[in-house]
């Protein structure tokens, strides 16, 4: 179709009416956004020459997605939370405080209040028996080298069939989430098991767009952290554990270089004894830096919607 209507006044008058331009009151800030993100969407049926049809579907599926609690897993799957994090790396540079860890998603599945401990923690509820046991170490420091004590390492991964608990109502409550506070010399240790990736639901929204493109919906084996200590950047961060299928294939985005991280099985008695083991284990190694500041807004995380926040310390 040649029919060009974006440039008429009567397409420019309905934009300035659907963002309330006209009228007084409401927030204007959202009036600009909305003016943008309509004009953008009008501009799109235009150029591409969306059919009703076409936007009925995509209007229905906007519905089922919000049925399906879908679409902050759909964020990540389109780029979003990636893009986001980019802009922070550029900020972070410009502002001269680029460095550390590299950042990166967070994804939709953290819940907030987890038990807090010193120095150690136990993840796993010992449920699963069959699961491979894993000690997860490292040491906080800042951008000089010198070790962080009392900072947070806030930490949750999936199960061994990619499941999170609270999400996953089988597991007990707080299943594979812990806080530990580091000790003198920064460190921090977790026993817990190696978490497999997971799939999107297959018959979810999710998977249904990333069907149409041709695209998979898988994440590779790997851990979440929030880490934070006041006088630093807060730092949102997640590594993914080498070897793994999806490793430099996630559909989310979220792998970094600098974040793929060995799982190195370890058969010495001697290392097991010293974590109260008697048996293997897999040995994970994360060390942290974070990167300090004196800007209030840059230590603590930014805000969303998260399970539990607000209602746990």
């Amino acid at each position: 179709m040649t029919v060009k209507t974006m440039h008429t006044a009567e397409v420019k008058d309905l934009l300035e009416k659907v963002a309330g331009f006209n009228t007084e009151g409401g927030n204007e800030r959202m009036k600009t956004i909305v003016h943008r993100v309509m004009h953008d969407v009008f501009q799109l049926i235009e150029d591409l020459d969306i059919t009703p049809d076409e936007f009925w579907q995509a209007v229905y599926y906007i519905n089922e997605l919000g049925q399906n609690g879908e679409a902050a897993l759909l964020a990540p799957g389109l780029g979003m939370d990636k893009y986001l994090d980019i802009r922070l790396d550029a900020e972070d540079e410009q502002a001269g405080l680029n460095g550390g860890t590299p950042r990166t998603i967070e994804g939709p599945l953290y819940v907030a209040g987890a038990p807090k401990s010193e120095a150690f923690a136990r993840m796993d509820d010992g449920t699963d028996e069959a699961a491979e046991t894993m000690i997860l170490t490292g040491q906080v420091t800042d951008d000089q080298g010198q070790p962080l004590a009392n900072a947070v390492v806030d930490i949750w991964h999936a199960d061994t069939k990619g499941a999170y608990s609270y999400f996953d109502q089988s597991q007990s409550e707080y299943n594979l989430r812990r806080r530990i506070v580091t000790d003198e010399n920064g460190r921090y240790t977790a026993r817990s098991i190696i978490p497999s990736g997971y799939g999107c639901p297959p018959e979810g929204s999710t998977q249904q767009l990333l069907n149409l493109l041709g695209r998979h919906g898988n994440r590779p084996a790997h851990i979440h952290f929030f880490i934070s200590k006041p006088g630093f950047k807060h730092l949102t961060t997640q590594i993914n554990l080498a070897g793994d299928e999806y490793t430099y294939d996630d559909f989310a985005f979220a792998t970094r270089d600098e974040l793929v991280i060995d799982a190195v099985r370890v058969e010495d008695p001697t290392q097991a004894e010293t974590y109260g083991l008697n048996g293997a284990f897999t040995r994970v190694e994360f060390n942290i830096e974070l990167v300090s500041t004196d800007k209030p807004e840059l230590q603590t995380r930014h805000e969303r919607q998260r399970a539990l926040e607000g209602e746990a310390a």
